[in-house]
């Protein structure tokens, strides 16, 4: 049996490259921030500069979550790709707002950005609807 996708599977195909390039922007970002702040590899947090490490918790954050979004945008998108791909862009565009209020200093600015979770969620129902209309319990 082969498992096939619908075309419009390649919108899910472009939210994760722009999954991709959210995740380079933001390491991008902390390269740049090191280099500013004078914090050298291998260090992970600085001592002295705490905006340094909101830069660097900004994109640590990205990442916990991103193994979770990504296996939420892939099995939703089999079904669902069109809003799957549309909640991965929320959710992107989202993780940019975070890290650029964090990029503040301020780290109750990066709630700003909250609006990400938005997309998770939308994809965390379409697996479960998909979910149990697989099984036929609805």
């Amino acid at each position: 049996m082969a498992f096939q996708v619908a075309p419009e599977f390649g919108y899910v195909v472009l939210s994760l490259v722009a999954t991709f390039v959210t995740a380079t922007y933001l390491g991008i970002n902390v390269g740049k921030a090191r280099k500013k702040y004078g914090v050298k590899y291998p260090t992970m947090y600085s001592d002295k500069d705490q905006i340094f490490n909101c830069y660097q918790r900004a994109h640590q954050n990205m990442l916990e979550q991103l193994p979770l979004f990504l296996a939420l945008l892939l099995v939703a998108g089999v079904q669902f790709p069109v809003p799957s791909a549309i909640a991965g862009l929320v959710w992107n565009a989202g993780r940019i707002v975070y890290a650029h209020g964090y990029y503040t200093g301020d780290p109750a600015k990066r709630n700003q950005g909250a609006f990400a979770y938005f997309g998770l969620f939308a994809l965390l129902g379409m697996n479960i609807y998909g979910a149990v209309r697989q099984l036929n319990w609805v």
